[in-house]
């Protein structure tokens, strides 16, 4: 047996970001990997997830999940092989997803990892469709927005981790019309042509409420917001009396220093009746295993194709989470730390 690590890299947070980050906010910083306890396992990382999310951690503010601690090993999504196990419900050679991504390796309480089957899937869509994103898709459309067969359906940022997948299981359950936003013509592309959906727009092509309208003409039922701002103000003017919104992200919003203006035609939520709902995918936990029933057998059939954005090396791991926030991604954006 070769001998363990004894230290491996790891980012840490060295600056709270004002505004967008920059590469001068973290470090990548060689560490000792602590001895493995009773009860716990060390874990070869071989890819960590970079979500949008970790933005709001980068600020010390009290929220949902605690704030990101200077000079601390940042932390995330992250799928490996165990090298080595003081447990005995996982095995040496086992491969588990856990929550201690941004570093080469880590020690994890055996039970806050969950054993993976890289034969079922490939290891990174347990960090992308089977993973969190894949179930804040899942729950957000069909139990948040309350989604039913011949909804027409209005996704932002479709051509992400979350959106491409909320948009092609609108589909599959029978939505009457599926229409997407994304930040570049190609992404359009890829979202009428290899996503299913029926249309979509490039925002920064011209007015979001005149390209929503053109593209859902009849309006829409059921609008999964990832980006908010003008977004969010264009679907309340398309959004057909009691329509829902599952308000997931506002990526517009993340690295603004000064208030951004909320949509100016809230009042219509009146009149409309309309439900405006937030979305934590830690709520909807109960769904797991239908989700993964489910989904995993739309990717097995090809019913549901999904993109990952890879890139490689732990040392590419900020320039991976700044490029997801400058929209670089089609898909989940992955860091791989495979040879």
């Amino acid at each position: 047996m070769s001998a363990l690590p004894t230290t491996g890299r790891e980012w840490h947070l060295v600056a709270r970001p004002h505004g967008w980050p920059t590469p001068e906010d973290f470090a990548l910083r060689e560490a000792a990997v602590p001895e493995v306890g009773e009860g716990q396992i060390l874990v070869r990382t071989k890819h960590f997830s970079v979500d949008p999310y970790m933005r709001g951690r980068m600020n010390d503010v009290k929220s949902y999940v605690p704030p990101f601690q200077l000079d601390q090993p940042m932390e995330g999504g992250a799928v490996g092989e165990v090298i080595a196990s003081r447990d005995d419900s996982i095995a040496v050679g086992d491969h588990v997803l856990h929550g201690f991504g941004w570093r080469e390796y880590a020690v994890v309480d055996a039970k806050r990892a969950a054993k993976v089957d890289p034969s079922l899937a490939p290891l990174t869509a347990y960090l992308g469709v089977l993973g969190m994103p894949g179930l804040t898709a899942y729950a957000g459309l069909l139990e948040v927005a309350s989604f039913k067969e011949g909804d027409a359906v209005f996704v932002s940022g479709a051509a992400g981790a979350v959106g491409s997948e909320v948009g092609q299981i609108a589909k599959l359950k029978g939505a009457s019309r599926v229409v997407g936003s994304a930040g570049s013509d190609e992404k359009v592309r890829v979202l009428v042509e290899e996503y299913g959906f029926d249309a979509a727009f490039n925002y920064k092509n011209g007015d979001v409420r005149e390209q929503l309208k053109e593209a859902a003409p009849d309006g829409i039922d059921v609008y999964f917001d990832n980006v908010g701002g003008d977004h969010l103000e264009a679907a309340i003017s398309s959004l057909n009396v009691h329509g829902r919104a599952a308000i997931c992200g506002m990526i517009s919003m993340y690295n603004s220093t000064e208030p951004t203006p909320a949509p100016r035609n809230l009042a219509m939520v009146i009149g409309k009746r309309l439900r405006l709902q937030g979305l934590l995918v830690s709520d909807h936990a109960a769904l797991q295993p239908q989700f993964v029933e489910e989904v995993s057998a739309w990717i097995r059939s090809g019913e549901l194709k999904y993109g990952e954005t890879k890139v490689s090396g732990i040392e590419n791991g900020v320039e991976a989470f700044l490029g997801l926030l400058r929209g670089e991604n089609t898909g989940k954006m992955i860091v791989s730390l495979e040879d």
